[in-house]
């Protein structure tokens, strides 16, 4: 049969040379100006015709997915992560993405032709990974990375719809907060005393600043005579490279001559993250014994110090590693007979005592540097360890509406 010629942009269906029933419909403008024409082919006639009005329906709705190369899953998030993402998000972040796709998403998914991944696809990976040991979190994390690559491929046109939006999410359950007692608190700062850093250690439990800010501390962001201390910046983790061309045969972290290749710290991203917070004054006092410890350190170290101002610094002056770090509160723990905590409770511990001090919520948020959003969210978690905050509470409510009377009721009298 010979193909009629329709007008131009319509859609046409004819008998090919070959047998078969084609089919084209013009659903736009490719990049370079020319018909973006799509070409469908079925054996029958009225299967060409149900797929071309198809192909049509989409075009008229705007769900027709982009012309060019047919991405899958793979080609999809390793193009994404390292030419999208990798340039626009910080170190961690990026840290983050790279683990979910190369170590989750990649070798469990990354066979799916984009366009056909479904949220069923997602929702029995997400339960493979936890039945294979995966926890929750990390669950939740992969899923989080996998909306974010697919949202951009919608934006760009390569998907219509986002498979993962509508896919249920693993269920999270709240990370429960477990703070030490204020006695396991005394415990572990007589031992911190006898460490190469006590005051480091003060910081955490009394201020409750995370590790990256304690970390990332220089000298000029402690006001001693008005007893402030600003927080401006996080430590990041370094990041290694073999400087030795990968002949040691071990992994970058280990090379005898490694080269560190992410800068050492990093400007708070919120304005809740860069806040002043008021010290103690024994705290003043041992951060100043403290300074008076690294001046002798430094001149013992000579011309190997190199000067950097950080307040918590390596015998030659260069900043702490986070992971040596991670593994002194370890000891400390360990020495005190404590549970084997993680640091970040220290900082829980800090919170919890900020709210059985019934301290105001906005100063509490201010000081532990929640953002407004997630402030409300985050003073919730530590209710059920304010029992003390609610019983006098409870006392104030029963002494108002129940005041004392002069003197106790006797038997039978009202």
């Amino acid at each position: 049969m010979a193909k009629t010629r329709q007008p131009n942009g319509a859609s046409s269906i004819f008998l090919g040379k070959d047998g078969k029933w084609h089919g084209y419909v013009t659903v736009g403008v490719k990049d370079d100006g020319k018909p973006d024409r799509r070409h469908v082919k079925r054996k029958t006639r009225a299967d060409a015709t149900k797929a071309v009005r198809e192909l049509e329906r989409k075009r008229d709705s705007g769900t027709v997915g982009k012309a060019g190369q047919t991405w899958t899953v793979t080609t999809w998030l390793t193009h994404w992560v390292e030419n999208i993402a990798a340039p626009h998000v910080g170190e961690n972040t990026i840290d983050g993405y790279r683990v979910a796709v190369y170590h989750h998403l990649i070798p469990g998914l990354g066979a799916h032709r984009l366009p056909k991944l479904e949220p069923e696809h997602l929702e029995r990976f997400y339960a493979r990974m936890q039945k294979a040991g995966s926890a929750a979190g990390t669950a939740h994390q992969v899923h989080r990375t996998v909306r974010t690559a697919l949202n951009e491929a919608v934006r760009r046109g390569h998907l219509t719809v986002n498979p993962a939006s509508v896919a249920k999410a693993p269920r999270l359950e709240e990370e429960e907060v477990e703070p030490y007692t204020v006695e396991e608190v005394h415990k572990l700062l007589d031992l911190a005393n006898k460490t190469r850093h006590p005051a480091r250690w003060v910081v955490s439990l009394a201020l409750g600043l995370r590790q990256g800010e304690v970390l990332g501390l220089k000298w000029t962001d402690i006001d001693f005579e008005l007893r402030v201390m600003t927080v401006h910046r996080n430590r990041l983790r370094p990041r290694y490279e073999h400087g030795c061309g990968n002949r040691c045969g071990r992994k970058p972290g280990y090379c005898p001559q490694k080269i560190n290749i992410r800068r050492e710290t990093k400007d708070t991203k919120s304005r809740a993250g860069r806040r002043p917070i008021g010290i103690p004054e024994p705290l003043v006092q041992l951060l100043l014994q403290h300074r008076h410890a690294q001046e002798r350190e430094r001149r013992l170290a000579g011309d190997l110090w190199t000067e950097k101002g950080y307040v918590f610094a390596s015998p030659t002056g260069e900043p702490l590693n986070p992971n040596t770090d991670h593994h002194e509160w370890k000891d400390l723990l360990k020495a005190a007979g404590l549970r084997a905590g993680r640091l970040h409770d220290a900082r829980h511990t800090a919170a919890t005592v900020l709210l059985i001090l019934s301290v105001p919520d906005t100063v509490v948020d201010a000081i532990m540097g929640w953002e407004p959003g997630k402030s409300a969210r985050m003073r919730r978690r530590y209710q059920h360890l304010t029992n003390r905050v609610l019983t006098d509470t409870a006392d104030k409510i029963g002494g108002l509406l129940w005041p004392l009377a002069e003197g106790p009721p006797l038997d039978g009298q009202k």
